[in-house]
């Protein structure tokens, strides 16, 4: 996969263009972070970044100029391709090009409880896409956040139908906990790290001349 979304595998990593020709590394603020190899950082809160290049045609099923098609279809393949779910997409800008935003979380793998949570932008050309990922996983007691906010707004108001395909029942709710408004209650949170390190790194992305020289991308020309 090209891209579709922000936890697919990397796809064909092409090893000859240089990563300055992807991004400009002098210009990535990356406080915080200490650098585990090539494209490659840990935070010090134990967020995980990485930059990848992918060498094939993205495919994202809809033009970024159709965010409600583009939202309806991550949100589909999401749950139908991982254990997971989509919490939010949107277009953006990113050094002037338009790139997808988006924050997923997942199960634990090989736990019997506990999240993490994926955010990316995704920025894609004709030919190729860079994609910047932020991951954080809970550690220690998990589901608090969830059972602090459900206490709150009571169980009938904490469940939502997702407001992306409301009539989806996927393999984890949707529900208001996840949203922007409790981030301050819960700083520590991984998806508060998350949210915060995507708001944070987004405007310091510097794309590379060669990847910014690409022609844009065009939905459906992916093999």
């Amino acid at each position: 996969m090209g891209g579709m979304t922000a936890t697919d595998s990397d796809g064909p990593v092409d090893p000859r263009p240089p990563l300055a020709d992807f991004l400009d590394d002098t210009a990535f603020d990356r406080a915080g972070y200490r650098r585990l190899e090539e494209g490659r950082w840990q935070h010090d809160r134990g967020a995980h970044l990485s930059v990848d290049r992918v060498a094939e045609i993205p495919d994202l099923p809809a033009g970024l100029d159709d965010l409600a098609g583009l939202r309806d279809t991550l949100t589909r393949f999401t749950a139908d391709t991982t254990t997971g779910a989509l919490i939010e997409a949107d277009v953006v800008a990113v050094d002037g090009l338009p790139a997808v935003r988006q924050l997923v979380k997942l199960p634990l793998p090989g736990r019997p409880s506990g999240l993490f949570f994926v955010g990316a932008y995704t920025i894609p050309r004709a030919t190729g896409s860079l994609i910047v990922r932020v991951r954080a996983a809970e550690r220690g007691t998990t589901g608090f956040r969830e059972a602090l906010i459900m206490a709150k707004s009571g169980p009938d108001a904490f469940f939502r139908p997702h407001p992306y395909a409301p009539d989806l029942r996927g393999n984890l709710p949707f529900h208001v906990g996840d949203g922007a408004e409790w981030d301050a209650e819960f700083p520590d949170h991984p998806l508060t790290l998350v949210r915060a390190e995507l708001a944070r790194l987004g405007p310091a992305i510097r794309l590379g001349r060669a990847f910014r020289d690409q022609p844009p991308f065009t939905p459906g020309t992916a093999r």
